[in-house]
């Protein structure tokens, strides 16, 4: 089933605010330390804060637009602005992992010398920052919305990438064994790189108008015919997402109802609480659909609905 969110807190804006004032501090620290040991791994954990705190500010710009209200032009409001930050943000890290995985290769074939001790100090204290502000990120309204998600996950990167660079510290400091450094940046930035790339699906999925993943058309069109009786038949439906708002659109070919009105509230409500689709625009027809798209139909499946009319395909 769908899961309704808000997109508004104010809670949440402070949230990410205080996450990018904690993110854009300890990137220069971090930076500096890596520039002083010499750690690639410190140097990595800088570049991801680096899009951490971009892509933090993104986010923060992207809530705050999304509060505005629908107009002329814009009919939705700014909510895919949301979506369009979760998109950039993916590919930013996507391009961020491959310039690690370059330096890394240089690395083996160059060894550099690296300071365990300044590296450790430096890596333990981005790792409290990165816990501080992936914490504020998950306590918020928003917590499941795509664009803070996005940021959570540069933030969740991070806090990896300090862990692998205190790893690689203390490795160093004991046995002064260079190469672990640009191992663990590889490690670190594989599960960051398979992250990113779910997130840059998910995003392209919903900026292409795709249907939720927790929707299936099939389902609902059998769900609407069983369970209402005066619905013969559901077809042209279209499901999509905006923000985290599911919409929807649908034809349904109707027994001639004493109250038209009352009929097209009962199937709203039951779209509302069997789906929380509060947005759905729904035309009635009396007669059977003999448009050439309603010819998607799957009457050998539904057996229970076998005569009734046509059913759209599965988008």
């Amino acid at each position: 089933m769908a899961h309704n969110h808000s997109h508004s807190g104010s809670g949440d804006s402070k949230r990410l605010m205080a996450a990018f004032i904690i993110t854009a501090a300890f990137m220069v620290a971090e930076v500096i330390g890596g520039l002083l040991s010499g750690s690639l791994a410190l140097l990595a954990d800088a570049g991801h804060m680096l899009t951490d705190a971009a892509a933090l500010f993104v986010a923060l710009v992207a809530v705050r637009f999304a509060r505005r209200k629908p107009n002329a032009r814009h009919t939705f409001g700014y909510l895919r602005l949301t979506t369009l930050a979760a998109f950039v943000n993916a590919l930013t890290l996507i391009v961020l992992t491959a310039f690690i995985f370059w330096e890394a290769i240089q690395r083996f074939y160059d060894p550099q010398p690296v300071a365990g001790f300044p590296m450790l100090l430096i890596a333990v204290a981005g790792l409290l920052a990165n816990i501080t502000a992936f914490w504020l990120l998950h306590h918020g309204s928003e917590e499941k919305n795509i664009n803070v998600r996005a940021a959570a996950l540069h933030v969740l990167g991070d806090l990896l990438g300090s862990v692998g660079a205190i790893i690689a510290a203390v490795i160093i400091l004991y046995t002064n064994w260079t190469p672990i450094d640009p191992i663990l940046s590889i490690l670190v930035s594989c599960l960051v790189l398979r992250s990113a790339w779910a997130l840059l699906k998910e995003s392209i999925h919903e900026l292409l108008e795709g249907t939720p993943n927790q929707f299936s058309v099939e389902v609902l069109q059998k769900d609407l015919t069983l369970n209402i009786p005066e619905i013969r038949n559901i077809h042209h439906v279209h499901l999509w997402q905006v923000g985290e708002k599911p919409m929807m659109t649908l034809h349904a070919q109707v027994v001639p109802p004493h109250d038209h009105d009352a009929l097209l509230k009962r199937i709203q409500e039951y779209l509302l609480k069997n789906y929380q689709i509060a947005h759905a625009t729904i035309q009635m027809e009396y007669q059977r659909c003999d448009d050439g798209h309603c010819s998607f139909h799957h009457q050998e499946n539904h057996p229970a609905i076998q005569g009734a009319g046509c059913h759209h395909h599965k988008h």
